[in-house]
């Protein structure tokens, strides 16, 4: 294992398994905070549809805006972070909004579209959107800090720190997913919110392990007046509470969250080709147009994996043999297979790239981009296979959402830690916060659409002879659409590859 001498290594003298130890706080924080979300979001589409008694299109629709709207606001929080209050306020600020939003969304009242609990259900996804924001971006941000731009351990230090995104991804949906649906509704969202908790009380306590890392550029700009006596930090604080509202009305509102994703769109990659050919000389220009194809791909990955939280989960409670051992498991329950197939096969990967890179073998990032859209693609095909081996008027055998599942992680392992390095690696230091942002933007686009995806899905189903059967079949044809575009990529890599100018990279 090589290490870079650069300055601004990080310090050698605490270090864990190769790594300094901030990486493990940030790992068991992103952790507890990563419990928080998975666990709601199991909840979410099926508390849409029993309890509010949303219809499969209009929960589909919710579940897009909701989950595109969590990957927006980190472009803010991003650049909120790299001008004024640095990574390490901001995270700690989102972590404290989400714990509001929810315990606000243990109001759940009796049911139906209607009176104070709807409205505090629209209130607590926009303090968790809001929230996730400041946290999001920034805590991968900091992982990055923690390491030289051309140290070997980045790619295996965001695979390491991706399991403990997903160490709290199984354990979520478990717990809030039988609370929830078992016990109470408010039980499942009240687990969530400890877990929030616990993930601040991790991050307040392990600050000295971060070394100084991602503390704001100028303090002395925090500290200033900008209106009346409050100071620049607490103005944005109060603003950014403030801006809950205009968010719950976004959500109320889903159709404009579109709109508002093309725009954020345009106005960001107009921005990013404005610093390429304006600002920047050709090896960074070169490396900003290889991290722009990557992040186009962002959104078609996603819009295939994320049905996995609206009409996947549907599919698995209306269609699928839940019965293990005498019991029906809820559905929300299988939310964690990904995270389980994660946690077990994500070793395995960091060791695999590092054993190929010293044999010179190991595939480009672009290629890697490749490989998980085929592999999201093939996902859809077993599972539509399984289905009709099964029989339509028979339910489907659980072994098939194993499959998936994990045909669905292994191309997430080939995307998303590997994107999150490849965004550290291309952006400027200057540029570090925002970059990541970009990344959970184009995230955004993709949830937004398989939101779109699950709602036709619901529309075509209503009045459907075999509802069954019009999920499959649009299953069946984003699969093969996502086989077809992984096949392109894959062609192109070697092209892509040369723009990253990864021979020439060093710390800036």
């Amino acid at each position: 294992m090589s290490t870079s001498s650069t300055i601004g290594a990080p310090d050698r003298r605490g270090t864990l398994l190769g790594h300094p130890k901030g990486l493990f706080i940030l790992f068991f924080a992103e952790m507890w905070e990563r419990f928080s979300y998975y666990g709601m979001r199991a909840l979410l589409v099926l508390y849409l549809t029993k309890h509010f008694l949303m219809s499969d299109r209009e929960s589909g629709l919710v579940y897009g805006a909701y989950t595109s709207l969590v990957y927006i606001t980190p472009v803010i929080g991003g650049y909120l972070a790299d001008h004024y209050l640095g990574q390490r306020k901001a995270v700690l600020f989102g972590g404290i909004l989400i714990a509001v939003g929810h315990i606000l969304l243990g109001i759940e009242g009796d049911g139906g579209q209607g009176g104070f609990a709807m409205n505090a259900f629209w209130l607590a996804l926009a303090f968790i959107i809001v929230g996730t924001g400041f946290l999001k971006a920034n805590i991968s941000a900091i992982v990055g800090q923690l390491y030289p731009r051309d140290d070997m351990r980045r790619d295996p230090a965001y695979t390491i720190f991706y399991m403990g995104i997903n160490v709290g991804g199984m354990l979520g949906p478990v717990i809030c997913g039988i609370l929830g649906e078992t016990v109470g509704w408010s039980w499942g969202f009240g687990a969530a919110a400890i877990g929030m908790l616990a993930g601040i009380v991790v991050f307040v306590l392990g600050k000295p392990l971060l070394l100084g890392r991602g503390e704001p550029a100028e303090p002395e700009k925090l500290k200033a007046p900008v209106i009346g006596p409050v100071s620049r930090e607490w103005s944005i604080y109060i603003l950014s509470v403030l801006s809950v509202g205009g968010v719950a009305l976004l959500l109320h509102h889903h159709d404009v969250v579109g709109w508002l994703l093309v725009a954020c769109g345009v106005g960001v990659v107009a921005y990013l080709l404005w610093e390429a050919f304006g600002r920047l000389d050709r090896v960074d220009r070169d490396r900003m147009l290889a991290a722009l194809f990557l992040l186009a791909l962002n959104p078609l990955f996603w819009a295939l994996f994320e049905q996995a939280g609206s009409s996947l989960n549907l599919f698995t409670d209306r269609h699928v043999d839940r019965w293990i051992f005498g019991m029906e498991i809820p559905a929300s329950v299988f939310q964690s297979v990904n995270s389980m197939f994660i946690i077990l096969l994500a070793p395995m990967f960091a060791g695999l790239w590092i054993m190929l890179g010293k044999r010179g073998l190991e595939p480009s990032t672009p290629a890697k981009f490749g490989l998980a859209l085929v592999q999201v693609g093939l996902g859809f095909l077993a599972l539509v296979a399984g289905a009709n081996w099964a029989g339509l008027d028979n339910p489907t055998p659980l072994i098939f959402i194993f499959l998936i599942y994990l045909l669905h992680t292994m191309g997430e392992l080939c995307l998303s830690p590997v994107g999150l390095s490849a965004m550290s690696k291309l952006g400027l230091a200057r540029m570090a916060g925002l970059m990541m942002g970009v990344w959970f933007l184009a995230t955004a686009a993709g949830d937004f659409i398989a939101g779109l995806i699950a709602a036709t899905i619901g529309s075509l189903s209503e009045g459907a002879s075999d509802p069954m059967l019009v999920t499959l079949s649009v299953y069946q044809t984003v699969g093969l659409s996502g086989i077809g575009v992984g096949v392109v990529v894959l062609l192109l890599a070697p092209f892509v590859k040369k723009l990253m100018h990864l021979d020439k990279l060093k710390e800036g």
